[in-house]
């Protein structure tokens, strides 16, 4: 079972490791840059040691500024050179991301050997590098619980994987009362209470899985003096962090957040640590330290040693003491998964884990975190976005196969359902409902009948692309690699944009702020529908209502009107990823109000879920065939 894991984390790992130098070998600096993997020409700037001791030096970057980028907390990068002829020179060592804005970050660098040699360079530039950290942690999370005997671990990987049953607590006389919650939301918290070993929250688009799981830590802390928060993103961290600490919540965020408001900021151990009355006494010891190691060897007092070891012990002392301080000052601890791994943990021991987006998050991560826990809370939605696997191999072997979707699939007697939405009308509501949640979800009375135009206004919508778009196999590369393009569709969805804006009315929509999202699954043709509605004048004034992007990128969001470039339009019926339908889900369900679907209903409805959601548009909502006859 585990060897299995194991075998497909170092296939992942192989996989990432030949792409990333393939990509360095063939793509050039150029291309890197355009995929927002390099800095082509930088400028290294002030270097000084943060609170943690380690050296650091701000970086910014000269060309191309306010292009999105792939620099982030935690990335190993890697700087190099280049001579008048094009020639690339690395530098042998790898940094590490401490803070990244749009055009500056902070990195970590190996030494002051390292500073030296990064300032020597004649045209500095700076790309992401391949980091083995992560693949390292989880293949030693996977082996630790492979060999656990006779603990909670051990305890933890039966439950999972095998028939050992999960446990609860009888239930309370008098049950937790929560009023401000509904009754699927009420008894998911109370049985986060009574849950021994482990338990799902699984929350469908706009139930209020957030909002759930806060509720299930503030009411665990009640009972328990700390718990350990983890996701798989630092975005996902932040969010739950932030919305703990409006709580009055004392957290402590391991690991600094890329871009957080300077509120969440303060949180961070970080932060924390140089705040600390004693951080000055321990700044000082070090900065002697370093003076010392500083002088000519050759005046070196014979006592230099001893002295420095004195101070190193009591610098040690100081910052054990500093440490405990502000563990002992918060409730909760919040990192990534990989980040439950820091250091700083060490020896710290939680009684109970919660994972949010745990359906994103690789089985091998998830035993990072679990391995300092005796219970553990997941919380997301299976039918969503799964984690992102490159390797074909390992997503053949099921690598891409959550521990919560086997965990749902498995024992389902731990899976508490959300039940009620509060984002999409009923009408939207209904077809995602029955496909992925066996028809158990219901619209909340405030959204049931939720309406733009009211009854003149078919909430889903499906127009055919089939005139309008030409065979979609044209490639064009992007950030991502090679991406599929179709030029017409993409035309269409502009023309329905802009009639849909118009039947509304531009003045209704900016006083009443109705916002916007254009989605499609593939980069490039993203690109060419943000290069089309920047250049469309009558859409101008709504420039900033319309968010453009990929299904990935959208999901956590919701808009009030969705429009959907589905791109696939050829004689073999070939949908590609489409057919990953938890995409689709994710797509589907950020609308409140109004959902548009621009395919080629010829190519897409070959697929049982296309064909299913194509008949219900034409039954209950309303189908644009090509030249505009509706049915």
């Amino acid at each position: 079972m585990f060897a299995e894991q194991i075998r497909l984390i170092r296939c992942e790992y192989d996989y990432e490791q030949r792409e990333y130098r393939r990509a360095t070998e063939q793509r050039g600096v150029a291309a890197m840059a355009r995929r927002g993997d390099c800095w082509s020409s930088v400028q290294i700037g002030r270097a000084y040691y943060n609170a943690l001791d380690r050296l650091v030096v701000e970086v910014e970057r000269r060309e191309d500024t306010g292009r999105e980028h792939n620099f982030e907390y935690g990335r190993s990068v890697c700087f190099f050179d280049s001579d008048a002829s094009g020639g690339l020179r690395y530098l042998d060592f790898a940094c590490t991301v401490s803070y990244a804005e749009t055009d500056r970050m902070v990195v970590t660098l190996p030494g002051e050997e390292a500073l030296a040699r990064l300032r020597a360079l004649q045209r500095p530039a700076v790309q992401v590098h391949f980091d083995a950290t992560t693949y390292r942690l989880m293949l030693d999370a996977l082996r630790a619980v492979a060999e656990a005997k006779g603990d909670r671990l051990a305890h933890l990987r039966d439950v999972c994987h095998t028939a050992t049953p999960a446990a609860f607590s009888a239930k309370p006389a008098v049950p937790v009362a929560l009023p401000w919650l509904n009754a699927s939301q009420q008894q998911a918290v109370g049985d986060v209470l009574r849950a021994k070993d482990v338990l799902i929250v699984h929350g469908p688009p706009g139930t209020g899985k957030t909002t759930t799981l806060v509720e299930a830590i503030s009411e665990v802390l009640r009972r328990e003096p700390q718990v350990l928060v983890c996701a798989q993103s630092n975005t996902a961290v932040d969010w739950i962090s932030s919305l703990l600490a409006d709580r009055g919540i004392e957290v402590l965020r391991i690991g600094n957040p890329t871009r957080v408001t300077d509120a969440m900021l303060s949180h961070t151990y970080e932060r924390r640590f140089e705040a600390h009355a004693d951080y000055p006494q321990l700044w000082q010891i070090r900065r002697t330290i370093r003076a010392l190691y500083a002088q000519p060897r050759k005046s070196r007092s014979e006592g230099f040693h001893q002295k420095v070891a004195r101070l190193r012990e009591r610098a040690d002392v100081l910052e054990l003491q500093i440490r405990q301080a502000l563990f002992d000052g918060c409730r909760v601890v919040a990192c990534t998964l990989s980040g439950a791994a820091n250091p700083v943990l060490t020896g710290h021991r939680f009684h109970t884990l919660f994972i949010d987006e745990a359906a994103q998050a690789l089985e091998a991560a998830c035993w990072i975190a679990m391995r300092r826990a005796d219970r553990v809370i997941f919380a997301g939605d299976h039918c969503q976005l799964p984690p992102t696997v490159k390797s074909p191999e390992a997503m053949r072997g099921g690598l891409a196969r959550t521990l919560m979707e086997q965990l749902a699939e498995r024992k389902p007697e731990v899976v508490r359902l959300l039940t009620v939405q509060y984002r999409m009308c009923e009408a939207l509501m209904q077809f995602p409902s029955q496909w992925f949640y066996g028809g158990r979800l219901t619209a909340d009375a405030s959204v049931h009948h939720r309406s733009i135009l009211d009854d003149i206004d078919e909430p889903l919508v499906w127009v055919s692309s089939s005139e309008a778009a030409a065979d979609e196999d044209e490639h064009s590369e992007d950030r991502s690699g090679m991406s599929l393009i179709n030029a017409g569709e993409a035309a269409l969805t502009l023309r329905v944009l802009r009639a849909y804006a118009h039947r509304i009315g531009l003045d209704r929509l900016m006083q009443e702020r109705i916002d916007f999202a254009v989605i499609s699954p593939y980069r490039a043709q993203v690109s060419l529908l943000r290069r089309l509605i920047s250049h469309d004048a009558y859409l101008r004034p709504l420039r900033r209502a319309i968010t453009v992007n990929t299904v990935d990128a959208f999901q956590g969001q919701e808009r009030d009107v969705v429009v959907i470039s589905m791109v696939r339009a050829n004689a073999s019926g070939t949908i590609g990823f489409l057919s990953d339908l938890r995409r689709m889900n994710v797509a589907m369900t950020r609308a409140r109000t109004k959902l548009i679907i621009i395919g080629d209903a010829p190519t897409l409805t070959r697929h049982r879920f296309y064909r299913e959601l194509y008949t219900r548009c034409r039954v209950v909502g309303e189908v644009i065939e090509p030249g505009g006859e509706t049915t």
